[in-house]
């Protein structure tokens, strides 16, 4: 039983600092970014693109497969 009580001590530590307004570590993290500098501009390096190449699109796979099947006939009925 003391084992118990002695892990939920943190917890409730956090949960009463929480519902009473305090966040913990919140003085630290603007004390760590105000020290930290911005982030450089980027700079415009705009380069035109190529025009793309087209590109037959032949199937495979799968595909191919369903496309075979499908441009076959119906079966001959005897």
């Amino acid at each position: 039983m003391t084992e118990v009580l002695l892990a939920l001590v943190p917890l409730l530590l956090l949960l009463g600092c929480l519902l009473l307004g305090h966040y913990p570590g919140c003085d630290t993290i603007v004390r760590l970014s105000a020290r930290r500098p911005g982030r450089p501009q980027a700079r415009s390096t705009w380069k035109p693109r190529r025009p793309e190449v087209p590109r037959a699109t032949v199937p495979s796979g799968g595909l191919l497969l369903a496309f075979g099947i499908a441009r076959r006939p119906p079966p001959l009925t005897a």
